[in-house]
Order: structure tokens, then sequence, then C-alpha cells
């Protein structure tokens, strides 16, 4: 009865009917603008936090300028390595990026964010080292921000009809069109999945509450906010892993992302016990000796210097004509 009650009430989920657009000779895919929205959203928010840290506006942009680009290289690298036999079976073209299932073909979807939590922080230590800005205190700003980032990328899941989970017949099913490549053989056409990008996005904005709240408190600092968010990200992706139908290796009786969730588990509660050493606030945002105000930082806000009319030492300093 309560079953027949929440279908009455709860429609099944359709799938969207396209997942690109095409303007002109550009071929726009949603899944990338749903990646893209994510970045932009968590640079402003973690500026925003870096930038209440003490640290000098937009420098979160110096370090995305290589975090970036490494977490997506990162990302698609794990996705193909965990996909070996897609990218690298019988018949496979894995380095023609015109045909389909090129390793190249990254608009068809296929990056992992564990490989992108690893490409990402290469890049973001590198980008810290560059700028003067701890590592850990970086890490933290950007932990809700990143979980955020998380949930708006798995709308491309949805928009692209690809890792979804096992057949169901809860109401909140999800639609997946028959002659998709990923529906499983066999199955009657109207066969509902369960939507596992919905439920990833209801647990990261969950998360990122948590961490929100979790962020005001002085103990979650020195890397302790971005500990809770593995722990977090890596519990839920457990679950949702373990669910999912999509091919993917299996190591031990366990997909790699299973392992890979495990080990952000791991990570974080190592993160916890490594950083408890330090106590009460972090002094600064920078590495000592790379302050906003050193001799060596950069100050993108506040270097103008209006030579309209020379300093009021220097004028002091220049004898009064004497009058004749």
């Amino acid at each position: 009865m309560l079953s027949s009650a929440l279908t009455s009430v709860v429609a099944s989920i359709p799938s969207p009917a396209v997942s690109y657009i095409d303007l002109g000779p550009l071929r726009i895919h949603f899944y990338a603008l749903c990646i893209i929205l994510g970045i932009v959203v968590a640079t402003l928010i973690t500026n925003h936090r870096l930038t209440r840290r003490g640290a000098e506006p937009w420098v979160v942009i110096d370090i995305a300028l290589l975090a970036v680009p490494l977490a997506i290289i990162g990302a698609r690298i794990y996705h193909v390595l965990t996909h070996w036999g897609f990218y690298f079976g019988a018949g496979a073209n894995p380095w023609n990026p015109t045909q389909p299932g090129s390793v190249w073909a990254i608009w068809e979807g296929g990056i992992a964010i564990f490989g992108a939590l690893i490409g990402g922080a290469v890049g973001a230590w590198l980008g810290c080292r560059w700028t003067g800005i701890r590592f850990w205190t970086f890490a933290d700003a950007l932990a809700p921000a990143i979980l955020l980032a998380q949930a708006l990328g798995r709308f491309g899941n949805w928009f692209n009809q690809e890792l979804f989970g096992w057949p169901t017949d809860v109401p909140w099913g999800l639609e997946i069109d028959p002659d998709n490549a990923a529906f499983p053989a066999g199955l009657p056409d109207d066969t509902l999945f369960h939507p596992t990008f919905l439920y990833e996005v209801i647990w990261n904005v969950l998360g990122v509450i948590v961490l929100f709240v979790l962020g005001r408190k002085l103990f979650f600092r020195w890397g302790r906010l971005f500990a809770i968010y593995l722990i977090w990200y890596g519990a839920g992706r457990v679950v949702w892993e373990s669910i999912r139908i999509d091919p993917s290796e299996v190591i031990l009786g366990l997909r790699t992302n299973v392992w890979g969730a495990i080990a952000a588990i791991v990570i974080g509660l190592a993160i916890l016990v490594v950083q408890s050493r330090h106590k009460g606030i972090e002094p600064s945002p920078y590495r000592p000796g790379r302050e906003s105000h050193g001799a060596d930082a950069l100050q993108s806000q506040g270097d103008f210097v209006d030579v309209s009319e020379p300093p009021a030492s220097t004028v002091a300093s220049v004898p009064s004509p004497q009058a004749p």
C-alpha cells in the first residue's frame, strides 16, 4: 500500500533527450558545461573563504592555473586505467580521436574524481608553493567548494545517461533509453534504474552544509576540514559504487572506485591523526616569509601608485624658491 501511495505521488525520473547542442560547427556538451560550472562555483567559494582567512583576493586563480589542468588530466588517466577493457579491448580504437571509445574523447564522458583529486592535489601543492599559501589552509578553504562542484558535475552523468545503478521498482527510478549502449541486455525497455547521480548530489549537498558548519570551529583547520571532506565523500561513494552497473575493473572482489573511496576515508583519518599536533588557529594563510605584505608577495590589489604629483615627502625636501 505504501509503495502504491508513493507511486501516485512520485513519478519516475526521465533522462534528458539530448546531451549537447550545436552552435554552427561547435558542439557544446552539457556534460562539459556541468564540469565548468562546478569549477567556476568552486573557485568563487574558495576565493571567498581564503580571503576571509587573510589571503590576497583572487590568489586562488594562481593556484587553479596549475590545479585545474592537472586535475582534468589525472581524472581522465584514472578513468582510462580503471576501464582498461573498454579502451584497449578487442576492436577498440584507443588512439583515434575521431572514433568512439578513444582515450582522447573526454567529451563522451569518462573522468574520475579520484584521479582528479590526485592530479589536483599535485597542482594545488605546486600552486601553493608558487604563491606562498599554506597547502592545508587552501585545502580547508576548498573542502566545501569541491564537494559542491562534484554535486554540480554529477548532472553531467544525467545528461549522458551513464553511471546509473541497478534495476529498481522504486517510484523515483531513472528512465534510460533502451538503445543506450549502457542499457543492460535482456531487460524490458521500460526498466527503471537507481539514479545514483541523484543520490550523490543529495549526499554531497548535505556534506557541503556539514562542512560549512564545522568550518566555523577552530578545530577544523590545519587540513582537518579537508580530512572530513575525504571521509564524507568516500563513505558515500562506497555505497553508490556498490550499486552501479557500469563496467569497471574489479580487484579482490571490489570495483576500483570502491577501493578509491576506501582510500579516501583512510587518508582522511590519517590527516586527522597527523594534524592533531597543531593546536589553535593558523598564524597566517601564508607560509613563513611569504606573507602578503612581504617584499616578494604578489599584490594585485593596492599596488597602484598615483604619479600625477610627487609624494609629499619629496615635495617637502625641495627648497622653496626665494623671493627676489
